[in-house]
């Protein structure tokens, strides 16, 4: 193995990394301005109204995204798998 290679593959694992967070991560992102805006607003400052529709909609989010972040890590683990004898070499 070679340090490009290495670096390739550490590469291409922090991109897929990345990608798969970013439905949840944007979600909650939207949701928590919305609420902070909403919150300047009217002034009301609780926490838990910041937390938990955030924390909803991040599961909403997962659930929705789910088949397409499986798909994402299995093929990424199966390309590794079939990709193992090469590696080696």
């Amino acid at each position: 193995m070679t340090p490009e290679f290495v670096i390739g593959f550490a590469r291409q694992a922090i991109e897929l990394t990345l990608m798969v967070s970013l439905p949840m991560l944007g979600v909650g992102l939207a949701v928590g301005l919305v609420v902070s805006i909403i919150q300047a607003a009217t002034q009301i400052q609780e926490m838990t109204l910041s937390f938990i529709p955030k924390i909803v909609s991040m599961f909403i989010a997962l659930l929705l995204a789910f088949p397409w972040i499986m798909n994402k890590l299995v093929t990424f683990t199966t390309d590794i798998f079939m990709n193992i004898p090469i590696y080696i070499r």
